[in-house]
């Protein structure tokens, strides 16, 4: 199991929907949270793409000397951005950083978005162009010349002689509830991502996204966005999870839902289904509250309960055949902490030794923060 987290590249808060706590998306607190995610074992990064986001490949090649083991999934927007271009920035960024570059493949959900950026496709017809895009993005990354003539893209004499570091290619990762994303990860992704939802419909996705793989001769990794408030005790973790929807209106909530209402994506149509809008029904699984989608879009469920009970979770999930888990908390800094401390002792973790990490914490001298016993020689002070 892979345990990533997130960068809150568009502003972080303690209350969703209120400017109160709210945090600014400044490099410096980036960083920090960055460099909290290394040391404390994550594997990983997702850094959003978007236009309240900070750029997430400017942002990501800053932080690469910040951190030392941490990897960064970092947005491609085939239609936004050339396939070699963006192949060469791939090439880049993996090799100065050592083989920390993850690809997150983001076809759009939002007609206003795209249209803003300069892209008027439909919804297929973006996922028909991202086809084109990453056949020509993955040869050229594995050494190919190539000429290339689709309904969408074309090139000639393609290339790119410095390759990557990690082969053939950096992983590609996508998330997309659609027909037309199961189709596209069938033919080029390696790991498939799937919105929080309950264990039932995931694991209904799961077979049809394999089922569309083993069609293609390949087979798919899995991975799932979610946040997470976790707790010493469940009480807490549920009194925290109303507290970050405490200061909502109705308003705030209503045109919220009027944004999101906006957009093609399926899986922001199945994340808006699971609440409706209401915030009477928000716990539609067991530990699974669905308050942040009532003000946020794409992920909107949080899996919400002291650490046992969030790990009972969590591997319920692993045992559908998950290994990505790219959890988030606010605000994000904190949160981190909390669930690396809380949770990760209860989770079979794929992490590398740390020996920034291992050192011992003196908690029982004279100025330790939590004594176990009176010392036998103490000096006066």
């Amino acid at each position: 199991m892979q345990v990533f987290w997130f960068l809150p590249t568009h502003g972080d808060h303690r209350y969703l929907g209120s400017a109160q706590g709210a945090r600014p998306a400044t490099y410096s607190y980036l960083k920090q949270i960055a460099q909290a995610a290394d040391q404390l074992g994550f594997g990983g990064v997702l850094v959003p793409s978007g236009r309240s986001c900070e750029d997430p490949w400017v942002l990501s090649a800053a932080l690469i000397a910040e951190t030392r083991k941490l990897k960064f999934l970092v947005a491609v927007r085939p239609g936004f951005t050339s396939p070699t271009v963006s192949a060469r920035m791939a090439s880049t960024f993996d090799r100065i950083s050592n083989g920390r570059l993850l690809v997150n493949v983001v076809a759009g959900g939002d007609p206003a978005e795209q249209q803003a950026d300069g892209s008027f496709l439909e919804h297929d017809a973006r996922y028909a162009e991202s086809r084109e895009f990453l056949a020509i993005w993955k040869a050229v990354l594995a050494g190919e010349t190539l000429d290339f003539e689709g309904d969408y893209l074309r090139v000639k004499g393609a290339s790119l002689p410095t390759g990557t570091l990690q082969q053939p290619h950096p992983p590609l990762f996508i998330g997309g509830s659609s027909e037309a994303a199961i189709q596209l990860t069938a033919e080029h992704i390696d790991v498939y991502l799937t919105w929080g939802e309950p264990p039932a419909a995931v694991a209904e996705k799961i077979e049809r996204v394999r089922a569309a793989a083993a069609a293609q001769g390949r087979t798919v990794r899995f991975g799932i966005r979610l946040h997470v408030i976790v707790r010493e005790t469940s009480a807490q973790a549920w009194q925290a999870a109303d507290a970050l929807i405490s200061q909502l209106t109705d308003d705030t909530i209503a045109a919220a839902q009027a944004a999101v209402a906006r957009f093609d994506s399926v899986g922001q149509q199945k994340m808006t289904a699971l609440h409706g809008g209401r915030r009477d029904k928000l716990e539609v699984s067991p530990n699974l509250w669905a308050g942040v989608g009532l003000v946020r879009g794409g992920a909107g469920t949080a899996l919400v309960g002291d650490p046992q009970e969030v790990a009972a979770r969590v591997l319920e999930y692993q045992a559908l055949g998950i290994d990505h888990f790219i959890f988030s908390g606010y605000p994000h800094l904190e949160e981190a902490y909390r669930v690396a401390e809380l949770l990760f002792p209860l989770l079979p973790l794929e992490r590398l030794a740390d020996t920034e990490t291992s050192i011992s914490t003196n908690l029982t001298g004279p100025f330790g923060a939590a004594p176990v016993a009176a010392p036998r020689h103490v000096a006066a002070s």
